[in-house]
């Protein structure tokens, strides 16, 4: 696939605990275990395009039972940055249980240092989407990452 660039500012949205083990802007966790889109080893972080599908992200990863001090930052991510869009047409059965395809897909964009982001469909909520930020790739220097910020959690989510 041949990366294109953002015609404009985009935003993102993650999620995380900046006291925890992983903190929100890292890719420790990327590089201990294989999620949807990557292998474990990977320097890349998941982020949302809207903050609602980050929550989702977050509720799903975690069972319901989230660990305390959970925070957001806010993505910017400048006009004129590489990306590559993973679709259904691109990835045939990238919802599979198995992740065996989104993975490879992953695995090759990632390898080759294709772009700097990778916009894939969300599988908690298919019609959002997510993005994963290559590290490696020397544009994700000029994302900007904003203040980590509390999130609030109405407690009807967990009833």
């Amino acid at each position: 696939m041949t990366p294109r660039t953002l015609p404009e500012t985009m935003r993102a949205y993650r999620i995380g605990d900046p006291a925890g083990q992983f903190p929100v802007w890292s890719t420790e966790g990327a590089r201990r275990v294989s999620g949807r889109w990557h292998e474990a080893g990977a320097e890349v972080i998941y982020a949302s395009e809207h903050y609602s599908t980050a929550m989702l992200e977050a509720l799903v990863h975690w069972n319901g039972a989230l660990p305390p001090n959970q925070h957001f930052i806010e993505i910017t991510i400048p006009r004129g940055t590489s990306y590559e869009v993973g679709t259904a047409d691109v990835v045939p059965n990238w919802f599979h249980p198995s992740g065996e395809s989104s993975r490879r897909f992953g695995r090759g964009w990632y390898e080759e240092n294709r772009s700097a982001i990778l916009i894939v469909p969300s599988m908690v909520a298919r019609m959002e989407r997510n993005l994963l930020v290559n590290r490696r790739h020397p544009e994700s220097e000029s994302l900007t990452v904003g203040l980590e910020t509390p999130v609030w959690w109405d407690e009807r989510l967990f009833a």
